[in-house]
């Protein structure tokens, strides 16, 4: 009887906990993520980020767009505005530079007339005679879906989204007739209009083009668009022989709910018309708006963080929704799409992406995606590989099949090797290794006075200094990719042009700074100075760069005079002046002394001290940074977002690591912010990672992983993907010892 009472005990209990893990996750399976989420965090300063509705990498993002005002409009619309011009269906997160804003649509009502009719105003004229003022209790933003009240016309205005298509939801409310404008001419920043069409093609449905010209040279977008209601009158109100029709006025009979669908593709009207048909058949807007929210609450779960202080859970996970925006999804439900060379494609076998801002997110952001993403790493990496068939060279900066040639540096290249050392091989190696080859042979950029002199003369070009740092980075990871391939000679070569980042520090005065063509230091010279686009860096000073070496920390150590200058160095840096000349950049903001958290070639500055043994220096900086530099108010972002780095470098700092170098799989510890936290890894895996105290104790005193003592200041992203149970210990005061040996500090090595 004992016996059989302890095996039903046994299996009560056993049956129990089964039925409480189930409760667990299916509890846990209805977590709303998406409450932690606050869009609005760096609408304001400069942080131009996208606000509207879309999905995980979507190639719609439709939102609402102020007229642009300058340079903080980049995304389209700015907290500080307060004039709606109407809802674009494409739009750029966080960049320094405007473009798309295409497809404006504009709901009005029965009494508004326009003040031109087939030509553009005239002078003094009003050119968005339909903007409605606004204030922000007026809109309501979550992920996946936007409303505003728009006062003027008496509607209320709802957006969703799937990857390809914006569903519009109005609600009229006025006297007379609906009306939506739907206008061309619009183009976020820089963006022109070359040609366009809209036409009526059936009672309910219009479709038509938009070619433009800005940061993108040819950028082509077509569409096709439904409503619920028959239209009962269509006029183009606004056109030219160049651009053809820009602007229409739709009318609709009646008021109440009407709602609007438009599809886009890069090829064709057609195309557009199959995508809406994939995946928005039907007019049911709250079932589409779910599955919004029902695909951003499965990404935003890959990484579940637990913590007492609610503001920072809201930074996290705004920031974590901000690495997903873009890459944008660039080809049809069909797999087509076009190429760099204007060809139209058929489906290749996988995804293809644009929008890939390299130069900002090969630090942070693509590291994060083979933790967080590993399933989109293939398609993101065939999609560099096939651009580079079509236009030659591997993307330097890539946006809506257009080649922008910005910023310096060939980034396509880390995100590969970063790949291929992570283990992934749905791309062709000995291709990836070509492409990235080439690329870095070429004549153009600089390249030809690296290969012909071993540096860049600042008599010669400008930005010299950034430009030659970065192709080290590249091509260091050209030579880790090239001797696992066993290509020797190629080994030989990028491993020496890995080191050419010594040619610019003058060891005198401690600095990098620009050589003259005979070899002679360029005069005068001050490392506070920066330029903007004239001198010998790039949105930043020599404080900034003479630290960028990330492939050779130990190389940047014997330059400095050892560890001890190393490190005085390093905390110069942060407690000089942080005073700009006249003429810097914008982008130089977020300092801390000369540290300027708000553009990239910092962001793997703070980390630098673990590979001088003193990881708890690394520690204090790392979470200054991340209290002081991200809040949850609208200007929390303190410099431009570029398309998820600077919330890649939040997302994974908070979470205790970051990869200095972007392709070797080391991640550096920090500081971890939060108590708990959970990795959701493929094939059912997770690790933990757990900081009991971590508000309040910023120093880790000891770590085990899975149980077993940990005594290096990093972890490798083998460790990582096994799973298992990462715990730190932290405490209010340093243990200096920790990553102090020489064996237990990061290295330049692939691991």
């Amino acid at each position: 009887m004992k016996q059989l009472f302890y095996s039903t005990l046994i299996i009560t209990t056993l049956f129990l906990a089964s039925c409480n893990n189930k409760q667990t996750n299916q509890k846990d399976n209805k977590v709303d993520y998406t409450a932690f989420v606050d869009p609005m965090i760096g609408t304001g300063f400069h942080g131009h980020v996208f606000v509207g509705a879309n999905v995980p990498f979507g190639m719609v993002q439709l939102g609402p767009n102020n007229p642009t005002q300058g340079w903080d409009w980049c995304s389209g619309y700015h907290y500080s505005d307060s004039l709606l011009i109407g809802f674009a269906h494409t739009h750029l997160s966080g960049t320094g530079i405007g473009d798309l804003g295409d497809i404006l649509f504009m709901p009005l009502s029965g009494d508004y007339h326009p003040a031109f009719h087939s030509a553009p105003p005239k002078k003094g004229k009003e050119e968005y005679d339909w903007k409605a003022k606004y204030t922000h209790d007026d809109e309501i933003v979550k992920p996946g879906y936007y409303a505003i009240n728009i006062h003027r016309y008496k509607v209320k205005a709802e957006l969703t989204a799937t990857e390809r298509v914006g569903f519009h939801k109005y609600n009229f409310k006025g006297k007379g007739n609906s009306k939506i404008l739907i206008d061309l001419k619009y183009g976020t920043g820089w963006d022109t209009i070359r040609e366009g069409k809209i036409e009526q093609t059936g009672k309910n449905s219009i479709e038509g083009y938009r070619l433009s010209k800005g940061w993108a040279v040819d950028q082509r977008v077509f569409f096709h668009t439904e409503f619920s209601k028959p239209i009962t009158h269509f006029e183009i109100i606004r056109e030219n022989a160049e651009n053809r029709t820009l602007t229409a006025l739709i009318e609709f009979d009646g008021n109440g709910l009407l709602m609007a669908k438009t599809a886009i593709s890069p090829i064709s009207s057609a195309n557009a018309e199959k995508n809406m048909l994939a995946e928005a058949k039907d007019w049911d807007f709250d079932k589409i708006h779910q599955l919004a929210v029902d695909k951003w609450n499965k990404e935003l779960g890959k990484i579940k963080v637990e913590t007492t202080n609610e503001i920072n859970k809201k930074i996290f996970y705004t920031s974590l929704y901000h690495t997903m925006i873009v890459p944008a999804l660039y080809n049809d439900a069909n797999g087509a799409y076009l190429g760099t060379d204007k060809k139209e494609y058929s489906n290749p076998g996988f995804n293809n992406y644009t929008v890939f801002s390299l130069w900002d997110t090969y630090r942070a952001l693509h590291p994060l995606y083979t933790i967080a993403q590993p399933e989109r790493i293939n398609d993101l990496v065939n999609s560099l590989l096939t651009a580079y068939k079509q236009q030659g060279k591997l993307p330097v900066w890539h946006l809506w099949g257009n080649e922008t040639n910005c910023m310096v540096g060939y980034h396509s290249v880390p995100v590969i090797v970063d790949a291929y050392f992570k283990g992934f091989r749905g791309f062709d190696a000995e291709e990836a290794f070509e492409a990235m080859k080439t690329t870095a042979l070429l004549d153009e950029r600089g390249l030809n006075y690296v290969k012909n002199n071993g540096y860049i003369p600042a008599d010669k070009t400008h930005e010299s200094v950034a430009m030659a740092l970065e192709y080290a980075i590249d091509d260091w990871c050209i030579a880790a990719m090239a001797k696992d391939l066993g290509k020797t000679n190629d080994y030989k070569l990028f491993s020496k042009r890995a080191q050419y980042y010594q040619y610019y520090f003058d060891p005198k005065i401690k600095f990098m700074r620009g050589k003259l063509s005979d070899g002679s230091w360029r005069t005068p010279f001050n490392p506070f100075s920066s330029e903007h686009r004239k001198d010998d860096f790039c949105e930043g000073n020599s404080w900034q760069y003479t630290w960028l070496a990330p492939q050779d920390p130990e190389g940047l150590i014997k330059l400095q005079g050892g560890e001890k200058a190393f490190l005085d160095k390093l905390d110069s840096l942060f407690t000089v002046p942080s005073d700009l000349l006249e003429g810097a950049s914008n982008d130089i903001s977020g300092l801390i002394g000369q540290y300027a958290h708000g553009n990239e070639p910092s962001h793997h500055i703070t980390y630098l001290y673990a590979y001088a043994g003193e990881q708890w220096k690394t520690a204090e900086k790392v979470r200054e940074i991340c209290n002081t530099m991200y809040t949850d108010k609208t200007d929390g972002i303190c410099g431009n977002e570029d398309c998820g780095q600077m919330s890649a470098w939040y997302v994974l700092s908070s979470l205790g690591f970051y990869p200095v170098n972007p392709a070797n799989g080391a991640y550096v510890f920090g500081s971890p912010m939060f108590e708990n936290a959970e990795l959701r890894l493929p094939g059912g895996k997770t690790f933990s990672i757990q900081a009991e105290n971590a508000g309040k104790d910023l120093y880790i005193q000891s770590v085990t992983l899975n149980g077993k003592t940990l005594t290096k200041s990093f972890i490798t992203y083998k460790q990582i993907m096994a799973g298992g149970e990462l715990i730190f210990t932290m405490g209010n005061t340093p243990n200096k010892k920790f990553g102090k040996a020489p064996e237990d500090r990061p290295k330049s090595i692939v691991y």
